[in-house]
């Protein structure tokens, strides 16, 4: 018996922000409003709430800074 594989369609869009490009598996009800997660969080400045260690990873903070 041969099985059938199910075939996902993937849709891209680009940040209207950043030009940042990424793909979806589902089509976006309003493409023209999409960011990426790095320009909500430039946006939204007050509400990080990510963990020191990726904040220095990304490169947003110094080591010396996630320390004190």
């Amino acid at each position: 018996m041969s099985r059938r594989r199910k075939e996902t369609k993937e849709y891209f869009y680009e940040c209207t922000l950043t030009g940042e490009k990424y793909k979806l598996t589902e089509k976006a009800e309003s493409p023209d409003e999409l960011v990426s997660v790095n320009a909500w969080y430039e946006m939204n400045p007050e509400q990080d709430d990510r963990p020191e260690d990726v904040k220095v990873k990304l490169g947003l903070k110094e080591k010396s800074e996630a320390l004190s």
